[in-house]
């Protein structure tokens, strides 16, 4: 039976209605500013609550794991909302998210904090559950990926600004602050510091929640064109084969977005284990998004007119695998030039393996483009494991071994679904 989501239609759209794609890029910058705010969310509580690396990693670490526990829910509720309301409520959900965090964060209640940012990230598997697998089979599938990559210059761009507009803003003078805080002569004169700096996020915040409650009246009222549901049609090969390649995908992304965040969240964090200065570091993941944004523009020239989206997944992996031993092998702003580069490769991944894993599931599309989002989980788990165990490692050594461990496995699956992909297409027109 169809969904309210994506309804039918009398035939699956062969040429991509760009009206629509224009929507969804606004949508994709605000995932881009909530999701790469984390990066410098991190030094931000570090300072703020005056906790250490493990607990400041929480905050990628809950944001992420709430994909996990919320997508199959969000998919459900999708088929009883339908697209428009659905994506209403998440941007109304992450907007009572950005407030309470305002609130929390800025009083230094770290559990709190926490929950809001659980909340925010609730939000965001609505939106992330409804958006994927719908711009996917808005147009040909073959060509997902180009369109995926539109929005993703739209999510990096954004990726881009968050970091820099915190650091200057929120963090700026944060190594003079670090100072004053360790030399602080008192507990109570340090918290008199650390309740001022903590006071600078409350604002920021609740202007962002405001401008989600407008957005999300905005998508109410916004007209969206009807998906059929033969739009991922089966693939000729069974919808058995499309589920394995389905659970094989979540796989991908578990472990494609435990390395993104690697690289972007935790980029800072690598620098400081060189003793670079704060000031610095801060804008780190800013490094990383330029050269995403990069390779978005590189992929959205070559997929699908000179390579596959197969093809160009199993490249990308390599030159990972390949720039996170340049890491490991350099010291100092060399090795974070290597992990800031890691942006470029992960550029198209989740455009290439988002319209492979729901491929060829047919009405299953909606369920199966949720188990996939639940894979987000991996930025929170990977990144955690990263927090743990450069506390009793070497943190270059930690940092390539996981990432190469997240590229070996995205390889296997780019080569597994390029040859589970080749039947079926010459049966799918790859105009945009």
């Amino acid at each position: 039976m169809p969904t309210p989501g994506i309804s039918s239609a009398a035939n699956a759209p062969q040429k991509t209605p760009w009206g629509a794609v224009l929507l969804f890029c606004l949508l994709f910058f605000i995932f881009g500013f909530a999701t790469w705010l984390n990066g410098p969310l991190i030094t931000f509580s570090k300072l703020a609550f005056h906790i250490p690396d493990q607990l400041a990693f929480l905050v990628p670490s809950v944001f992420y794991l709430s994909y996990f526990f919320l997508s199959l829910p969000a998919a459900f509720l999708l088929r009883k909302t339908g697209m428009k309301r659905g994506m209403a409520a998440g941007l109304v959900v992450m907007a009572i998210g950005a407030a309470c965090f305002a609130e929390f964060a800025a009083m230094r209640q770290f559990v709190p904090t926490l929950v809001s940012l659980f909340i925010i990230g609730a939000g965001l598997s609505i939106l992330q559950t409804a958006s994927n697998p719908y711009i996917s089979v808005l147009g040909p599938i073959e060509s997902g990926a180009q369109r995926i990559a539109i929005l993703g210059l739209f999510n990096k761009g954004a990726g881009f600004l968050a970091p820099v507009l915190v650091g200057t803003y929120i963090l700026h003078g944060i190594g003079e602050l670090q100072t004053q805080v360790d030399t602080a002569a008192t507990a109570g004169a340090r918290d008199i510091i650390l309740s001022e700096f903590a006071q600078r996020i409350h604002t920021p915040y609740l202007v962002v929640a405001a401008f989600l409650v407008i957005l999300a009246v905005g998508v109410w009222f916004s007209p969206l064109p009807a998906i059929s549901d033969d739009a991922n049609p089966d693939s000729g090969q069974g919808s058995r084969k499309a589920i394995i390649q389905m659970l094989f995908g979540f796989l991908a992304i578990f472990f494609y977005v435990g390395i993104e965040v690697l690289a972007g969240d935790a980029i800072g964090t690598y620098g400081s284990g060189f003793g670079l200065p704060l000031d610095e570091t801060k804008f780190f993941t800013s490094a990383t998004l330029i050269c995403m944004i990069v390779g978005y523009v590189v992929g959205l020239v070559a997929i699908p007119r000179f390579i596959s989206q197969e093809k160009y997944l199993t490249g990308s992996a390599i030159l990972g695998i390949i720039l996170a031993i340049g890491a490991l092998l350099t010291k100092g702003y060399v090795s974070v030039g290597f992990v800031a580069a890691l942006g470029f490769a992960n550029a198209m991944m989740w455009p290439a393996i988002f319209p492979l894993g729901i491929k060829g599931l047919g009405k299953l599309t909606e369920f199966g483009a949720a188990f996939l989002v639940m894979g987000i989980a991996g930025g929170g788990i990977i990144t955690q494991a990263y927090a743990m165990l450069k506390e009793h490692y070497n943190f270059q050594l930690v940092f390539t071994g996981l990432a190469v461990l997240c590229y070996a496995y995205i390889l296997f699956f780019g080569i597994i679904a390029g040859r589970k992909g080749k039947p079926a297409t010459a049966a799918i027109p790859a105009d945009v």
